[in-house]
C-alpha cells in the first residue's frame, strides 16, 4: 500500500510463458498488495507458470476475447478486490515493472488519476529496438489525436498504464472494443471525463519473446485510432452521442 491505498497489478496474458516469471519477479511487493493474471486462451503453459509463481488471482477465459476483452476482465476483477490503484503491466517483459512505485506514487499523492509509461519521452523507443516504421506511425497518430482532442501527450499507444479507482468507476470501459483499439478508446474516455494524465519516461525492450501485433492488426488498429479521435471531437461538438462517453 501507499497512503493506505490498495495497489493491484493486472497482467493481461497471452502466450507469456517465456517472460512471465521475469516480469513477476521484478514487481515490488513492498507496495503491491495483489496481482491478477487473466489468460486469454494461451497456447503455451502460461497458466502452469502462473500457478507455480503463486499468483493468487488467476482468470482463464473459456474463449479468446482479445486484448481489450482481457483488460475488461482485469479491471473488473481489480475493482471487485477493492483496488484503489490499478496498474496494467504486460507480462511479456517489454515494460519494466521497476516503474510501478513511481507510477503508483503519482496517483497515491493525489496529483493525478492516470499515469502512462511513455516510450517516446527520452529515447526509450528506438533505443529499445522499436521498429522505425512503428515509431513513425506512433508519432503521426499521436499528433493527429493531440490536435483533435486538444491534448499534449507524447504517445497514446503505450501498454503501461496506472489508474485510480475513481477513473475505472467513472469511464465506461466495458463498452469499448475487445480488440487493440480498446487502449485508445479508454484514453479518449478519460480525457472526455475531465481527468488529467501524467506521463513518465519508460524504457522498453523489443525482442523475440515480446508480444507485437502484425501488420494487418497494426493497420486495423491505426484506423481505429483515427476513428476514435474523430468520434471524440464529434462528441465534444454535440454531433455524436456515443455510449462509450457516457
Amino acid at each position: 500500500m501507499l497512503n493506505n491505498l490498495k495497489i493491484v497489478v493486472v497482467l493481461p496474458a497471452y502466450n507469456a510463458a517465456k517472460t512471465l516469471e521475469m516480469t513477476y519477479n521484478e514487481i515490488d511487493f513492498s507496495i503491491v498488495d495483489d496481482v491478477i493474471l487473466v489468460d486469454d486462451q494461451s497456447k503455451d503453459n502460461t497458466i502452469e507458470i502462473a500457478y507455480k509463481l503463486g499468483i493468487k488471482h488467476i482468470i482463464v477465459h473459456e474463449q479468446n476475447k482479445g486484448y481489450g476483452g482481457n483488460q475488461k476482465s482485469c479491471y473488473n476483477k481489480a475493482l471487485e478486490l477493492g483496488a484503489d490503484i490499478v496498474i496494467m503491466l504486460h507480462p511479456d517483459y517489454q515494460y519494466t515493472p521497476k516503474l510501478i512505485p513511481s507510477m503508483s506514487q503519482l496517483i497515491a499523492s493525489g496529483l493525478y488519476d492516470v499515469v502512462l509509461g511513455s516510450r517516446i519521452l527520452g529515447k526509450g523507443a528506438l533505443k529499445g529496438g522499436m521498429p522505425r516504421y512503428k515509431y513513425l506511425a506512433n508519432r503521426m497518430l499521436t499528433l493527429f489525436q493531440n490536435i483533435l482532442m486538444n491534448t499534449k501527450l507524447s504517445e497514446y499507444h503505450t501498454g503501461y498504464r496506472a489508474f485510480s479507482r475513481k477513473v475505472l468507476e467513472r469511464v465506461n470501459y466495458n463498452a469499448n472494443s475487445d480488440n487493440f483499439v480498446f487502449d485508445n478508446q479508454m484514453l479518449a474516455q478519460i480525457w472526455y471525463a475531465g481527468f488529467e494524465i501524467a506521463e513518465i519516461t519508460c524504457p522498453t525492450k523489443y525482442f523475440n519473446d515480446a508480444s507485437s501485433i502484425n501488420l494487418k492488426n497494426s493497420t486495423i488498429y491505426g484506423l481505429g485510432v483515427l476513428k476514435t479521435a474523430i468520434q471524440f471531437r464529434l462528441q465534444k461538438w454535440g454531433i455524436l452521442h456515443n455510449e462509450q462517453f457516457k
